[in-house]
């Protein structure tokens, strides 16, 4: 396999043979420049994210990514059950391109039982409930979509290109069309004023309660020394990130408001403070008992040395 590097997956797809179909995000938008410590200078793109940022975006060709499944068959075939195919939002491409490598892979790997991708919720827009129901037909079994916040005013802070609304209305195209659906959310958005961060929470909360996706998982904002230029972004000189306090509560009033049955939902993220998992309805209680203990009992959280992205 000939990968452009850096290379990003879901955890989840840590055993998943990777096909990179689109290199980079096409929600980025990059320019060259010399003088910056990657080459190049981001235009726009979500505030929060340094992925890609040396990859301006575009589609591999059709036939090279063909070639590389070929190739990939003919040393390990027997054995490939699952496909991860990358990078930022490989959902992006024609629906009649991504039938024809998704038949390829079916046709290749004969125990292949798992087809995933990330999308955005502007691919899923791009597309009919039909397309996407063919992709899940073909072989698509579960995308990863990045919700971040359910506050549209987050979201206009951090570009992210889709409100609350769009966003619902996409992963409901993603549902009805048969397609599992993997969110996260990320704590910490708002900054730590206490209105806003409720304000963010309960709202991300609700758009997690409207689509109910099979997963959900939330991650802490981490942005070390990029702070300044968030904050600058964000429009608010004062923000900084959350104290493990702060991200709790948000964590809590989240959980709060969402009433959707059959959701698994996590935080075992490694930028998280408390690593929680179970299923909603069933383990909502529990796990906000498992929040409270925390907020009673530091020594509970993960330690500062031990949180990464």
């Amino acid at each position: 396999m000939r990968y452009v590097e850096p290379v990003y997956r879901p955890p989840s797809e840590a055993w998943s043979l990777i096909f990179q179909v689109t290199l980079g995000c096409s929600h980025l938008k990059t320019r060259r420049d010399p003088s910056s410590p990657t080459g190049y200078r981001v235009q726009s793109g979500c505030a929060f994210c340094v992925a890609y940022q040396t990859k301006p975006f575009r589609a591999r060709p059709e036939a090279e990514v063909l070639a590389e499944i070929d190739a990939a068959a003919a040393a390990l075939g027997g054995r490939v059950e699952r496909v991860f195919l990358a990078d930022g939002d490989a959902l992006v491409l024609s629906t009649n391109r991504l039938l024809r490598i998704l038949e390829r892979l079916c046709a290749r790997f004969p125990r292949l039982q798992r087809v995933t991708c990330y999308a955005s919720p502007q691919n899923l827009l791009g597309k009919t409930v039909d397309e996407l129901r063919r992709l899940r037909e073909a072989g698509l079994t579960m995308i990863y979509v990045g919700i971040e916040s359910g506050d549209d005013e987050v979201l206009r802070r951090i570009d992210k290109g889709a409100t609350a609304a769009q966003m619902i209305e996409a992963c409901g195209r993603a549902k009805a069309a048969g397609l599992a659906q993997s969110l996260t959310v990320i704590l910490g958005l708002a900054g730590p004023d206490p209105e806003r961060s409720r304000r963010h929470a309960e709202a991300t909360g609700r758009v997690l309660d409207a689509i109910a996706p099979e997963y959900a998982a939330a991650l802490t904002l981490m942005l070390e020394e990029r702070v300044p230029s968030f904050a600058e972004q964000a429009g608010d000189p004062a923000w900084r990130e959350l104290t493990p306090v702060e991200a709790l509560r948000e964590i809590h009033w989240l959980l709060s408001v969402i009433r959707a049955d059959g959701i698994e939902f996590r935080s075992n993220h490694a930028s998280n403070w408390l690593a929680l998992k179970g299923r909603l309805q069933g383990d909502r209680e529990r796990l906000l008992r498992q929040i409270d203990a925390a907020l009673r009992d530091p020594r509970l959280l993960r330690p500062e040395f031990l949180r990464a992205l």
